[in-house]
């Protein structure tokens, strides 16, 4: 397998740990369960914008997902929308997963270029890599504002290698999410799927070309061979 010249990292699960979000979520009186909902409905709902040709960004996307599905606790202990506000501060005190460090630094030590490319704000990518200390080793903080459009679009993707100088087959997306990784590969890139849950990959997608439980495996599989 041919060396990357860049490899783009998504951002919310894959570099982020979103269970650091269960807390927030508990202190309102709602389940920590509730997190994976929340994204779900955020991605379905920013998928429909794209799919119909209209655009709104994630945090207004978010929040309106997260104060409606909050809407429907009895048990919740604040007003919905004053509830939303605190768990959604929580996006800018998360961590990332403990795999994300040395995969990083394996790339970086190959001359291997890096960028994030998130749904989210290009903000929330940067201080999340700065509070890690791996801020340094990446270039670009690309967010799909920039084109109006959600992954997985193709736009976003061919958005990110245009502004970086690097041709399509020479980038590489590592994601969590299987979406994700079709639509990098229908827009021309390589990719590499970080499997953590042990999951079967949907046989209706565009497959990866590497595949892990880590981002260190994915870093390993990609800079292992010239």
């Amino acid at each position: 397998m041919s060396r990357p010249a860049l490899v783009l990292f998504d951002v919310n699960e894959t570099l982020s740990d979103l269970n650091g979000l269960r807390g927030r979520f508990e202190e309102v009186g709602a389940s920590g369960d509730h997190v994976g909902l929340w994204l779900a409905s955020t991605l379905r709902d920013g998928f429909a914008l794209t799919a119909t040709g209209a655009y709104a960004d994630f945090r207004t996307v978010g929040r309106e997902a997260l104060r409606a599905q909050l809407a429907q606790i009895e048990a919740l202990q604040r007003d919905p929308d004053d509830a939303a506000i605190h768990i959604l501060a929580g996006l800018g005190q998360l961590d990332v997963h403990p795999d994300v460090a040395p995969s990083m630094r394996r790339f970086a030590g190959a001359e291997v270029r890096m960028a994030t490319l998130s749904v989210g704000p290009a903000e929330n990518a940067a201080k999340l890599l700065d509070r890690a200390e791996l801020g340094d080793l990446v270039e670009r903080h690309f967010s799909v504002d920039e084109v109006g459009r959600w992954k997985p679009a193709p736009d976003p993707y061919r958005h990110a290698a245009r502004e970086c100088g690097v041709a399509l087959d020479r980038c590489v997306l590592l994601a969590v999410h299987p979406w994700d990784i079709h639509g990098a590969k229908r827009a021309g890139l390589r990719a590499g799927w970080v499997n953590r849950g042990g999951r079967e990959y949907p046989e209706f997608f565009e497959r990866a070309d590497a595949e892990s439980d880590s981002l260190s495996g994915l870093a390993e599989a990609f800079v292992g061979e010239q």
